[in-house]
């Protein structure tokens, strides 16, 4: 059983994620987060650790952010748009459970900035992550290597900084981008 207690979503993500492993999940009701939800997940991190587990569109990411500015110290769980579509839909409730097992054993912990994070926006547009034709596509293969999930550049910087990317990480997951 995973100690920590997964939040997501909606029911549907809580049936995919019992698929694929012994957990505990907190459903958000989508986007309507009210105070119980962040009482109940403030309480689940303090007493067993919280795993943030959001579809990968935009409203999961604005969920995702809503939960780690209220609760700090979650850690995250990430699903490519590929894993998580089904039919035009994107959603936790449509990834195998293998994709979810390997989104969960991937895990990326937030953290405050640290001194080894010295990634900075000239690295991004000399990487092509940004300003260039293409820069999306490398950023969304790019998050997948990092296992940060799809964010625009300016997002991309932060959850490098947050998941503390070393320099080394992020210099490794673009040779390995470049081969691709």
């Amino acid at each position: 059983m995973i100690r920590e207690v997964i939040v997501v979503e909606g029911r549907d993500d809580t049936v995919a994620i019992k698929r694929a492993v012994d957990a505990d999940t907190i459903e958000t009701g989508g986007s309507a987060l009210n105070e119980m939800t962040f009482k109940k997940i403030a309480l689940a991190h303090e007493r067993r650790g919280v795993i943030i587990f959001t579809d990968p569109d935009f409203a999961g990411e604005r969920i995702r952010k809503a939960i780690a500015a209220r609760v700090p110290g979650c850690k995250h769980a990430f699903l490519t748009k590929q894993e998580a579509l089904s039919k035009g839909d994107i959603g936790v409730e449509n990834a195998s459970p293998e994709a979810i097992r390997h989104a969960l054993d991937h895990l990326r912990t937030e953290m405050p900035a640290y001194e080894g994070t010295t990634l900075t926006w000239t690295d991004l547009v000399h990487a092509g992550l940004t300003a260039y034709e293409g820069s999306a596509d490398r950023r969304m293969k790019l998050g997948e290597i990092l296992g940060i999930g799809y964010c625009n550049a300016k997002q991309l910087l932060k959850r490098c900084t947050t998941f503390q990317v070393s320099r080394e990480e992020f210099e490794d997951a673009l040779r390995r981008l470049d081969t691709m």
